[in-house]
């Protein structure tokens, strides 16, 4: 592989990067919102679309490591 691929490749390495950061920061805050939400709506539909939303962005997050490392790999 050349120089400029590597480096084009490095860049969306580090663009993969601040997208996870992004998704972390959301992720985090709606489980700050879950964990505050008293009992009754955590069993409730608004808990249920909170949980939902997290399991997602941890899905999320699982797939843009992925990629990130196949990217790292390619870059070798």
């Amino acid at each position: 592989m050349n120089k400029q691929r590597r480096e084009a490749l490095e860049k969306l390495r580090d663009t993969i990067e601040d997208l996870k950061g992004e998704v972390e920061t959301l992720r985090d805050e709606e489980q700050e919102y879950y964990d505050n939400m008293p009992e009754g709506l955590k069993g409730g539909e608004k808990g249920s679309f909170a949980e939902e939303a997290i399991s997602n962005m941890e899905e999320a997050l699982s797939g843009l490591e992925d990629v990130q490392s196949s990217i790292e790999n390619a870059a070798e």
